[in-house]
């Protein structure tokens, strides 16, 4: 019977370091940043309902969506943000579940499911456990800063517009400490598969 691990955590905190690493071990790693572009490709229906909500003038004259634009109206307004979730909901959780029934079929021991909205979206009660990676928030605010070349105030919008890190630590299963170098995350990570007996398949 395949386990579904639920992997997340919050905007810079290193989540992808963890995806990676998984996918590196061999194991099956669904992406829901991957699917949520996926679910707005042009002739998609995620793409018709936002732009029936945001307008035409949301998506390029070729039909592709104008994510920049989308990124400029979601982070600056919390309310068109969660429109644009409650738009988006169900075709990301019925392209995830698609992939995840996919490896299961496969025989799959251990499927990873990389969603970063895991607990804002509500779907904990889909994965089996839930792994957080975690930093400090002071951490979090310094990374996000120095990766997209953000003021403290523009990364401190992003990092608000997202549950605390510290709030989906208290509620995850696990937690990877991701404070300190990529090999020490490595080695916590190889620690949770040896601790349940998952064999890397590389």
């Amino acid at each position: 019977m395949s386990h579904i691990l639920g992997l997340t955590g919050g905007i810079a905190t290193g989540k992808s370091t963890a995806s990676k690493f998984f996918k590196q071990e061999g194991f099956p790693v669904v992406d829901a940043d991957y699917g949520a572009r996926m679910v707005v490709e042009p002739g998609e229906p995620g793409l018709a309902a936002v732009k029936a909500y945001f307008g035409d003038d949301i998506v390029f004259p070729n039909g592709v969506l104008d994510r920049k634009k989308l990124g400029g109206i979601i982070f600056e307004n919390p309310s068109e943000r969660e429109k644009l979730n409650e738009l988006l909901r169900q075709p990301i959780r019925d392209w995830l579940n698609k992939e995840k029934e996919k490896y299961i079929a496969e025989g799959h021991e251990l499927i990873i499911m990389d969603v970063p909205l895991l607990f804002e979206s509500k779907l904990e009660d889909q994965y089996d456990d839930i792994m957080v990676i975690y930093v400090s928030e002071t951490l979090q605010l310094d990374r996000l800063m120095a990766r997209d070349n953000l003021n403290s105030v523009d990364a401190f919008k992003r990092m608000t517009s997202q549950m605390s890190i510290e709030r989906k630590a208290n509620m995850a299963d696990f937690v990877i400490d991701n404070s300190g170098s990529v090999e020490e995350t490595h080695q916590q990570l190889a620690a949770w598969l040896g601790i349940f007996g998952y064999q890397p398949l590389k």
